[in-house]
């Protein structure tokens, strides 16, 4: 897959104050403090572990197979049914040394990373470290939570899944053949996808203003170059280990129109993209505010497209087309 370069307005181009304006609004992601760059566990008896430092997926050799980063803010109630699908297929699938579940608890007010613990020490398929549990300081947004957990991961696959277990985990036997289909040079990327679904109760009996905000946000994409993938937003990507470091190394956004920021430099680094059908259900609770961060996302996407048009965002290193 590949977007198509956009020229910049020559406005932005020439005027020096509108260049300064788009910076000022950028994304600039503060830095990981000393304590988020590490995770806690469990013990063979069932204790949580003193933090240990997190390994660093940019100059880390992977030791496993597949990573699950699971993005979290206040989701006690939901983790647990996540974990359970979750592990139910990862201790299915692969040996127990091949797997791993990193949960980033995005500075949750509520007790999420305390239940994730728990879950770890009492789940009967769960052996000591295979999940770990990092700890934000502050609430970074879902992106900055993905990021944070992609940038540390042990894994020669990576995959994201949102903790609130709308997608059936068994899915990502699906996406892991379908990306080394793809593979360039270590290379790529497999987007979970609930287009197939569109006509199926599971979307037509959601909210009137709920679809009519999904086929706006769709139809604005198309206007700024992201044609290729018809579902932009599902909380479900797989991401060869190589592919991982080249994108989220750069990434800047860390709302939740971060997943098109992922598309725009997989396109812009020449990774290649595959689009796979998986299983979806809608499930209460979500923390998306459907009129401010659908407002918020449109603002975040214009600011993504120029600044990568004008040069305030540079595509970095990595990627077949680098």
């Amino acid at each position: 897959m590949h977007f198509p370069s956009v020229s910049a307005p020559p406005s932005l181009l020439t005027n020096p104050q509108a260049y300064l304006f788009l910076h000022l609004i950028a994304h600039h992601p503060r830095p990981s403090t000393a304590s988020e760059r590490t995770y806690r566990t469990t013990t063979a008896s069932g204790t949580p572990t003193s933090p240990q430092p997190l390994p660093v997926t940019s100059t880390y050799e992977p030791t496993l197979t597949l990573s699950v980063v699971v993005p979290a803010y206040n989701e006690h109630a939901r983790l647990p049914a996540m974990l359970v699908d979750a592990v139910e297929f990862l201790s299915s699938a692969y040996k127990p040394t091949d797997w791993e579940i990193l949960v980033v608890d995005d500075g949750s007010s509520d007790d999420t990373a305390s239940v994730a613990l728990h879950f770890a020490a009492e789940f009967p398929l769960v052996t000591p470290g295979q999940i770990r549990v990092a700890v934000l300081e502050r609430n970074r947004g879902k992106g900055g939570a993905v990021a944070h957990g992609m940038r540390h991961v042990r894994g020669r696959y990576a995959i994201f899944a949102d903790a609130d277990g709308a997608s059936k985990f068994s899915d990502v036997a699906a996406l892991m053949t379908s990306v080394q289909g793809v593979e360039k040079m270590g290379y790529g990327i497999a987007v979970g996808s609930r287009a197939h679904m569109v006509n199926t109760d599971a979307v037509v009996k959601r909210s009137f203003v709920r679809n009519l905000l999904m086929y706006s946000f769709h139809t604005l994409l198309k206007t700024v170059g992201v044609r290729e993938v018809q579902d932009t937003q599902c909380g479900f990507k797989l991401f060869s280990r190589e592919a991982a470091k080249a994108v989220f190394e750069d990434l800047r956004t860390e709302g939740w129109i971060f997943d098109i920021e992922v598309l725009l430099l997989a396109g812009y680094k020449g990774i290649p993209v595959v689009e796979v059908p998986v299983s979806w259900h809608e499930v209460e609770g979500t923390k998306l505010d459907l009129v401010s961060d659908s407002i918020r996302m449109a603002r975040d996407l214009g600011v993504v497209r120029a600044g990568y048009a004008v040069g305030v965002y540079g595509v970095g290193p990595g990627g077949p087309g680098r």
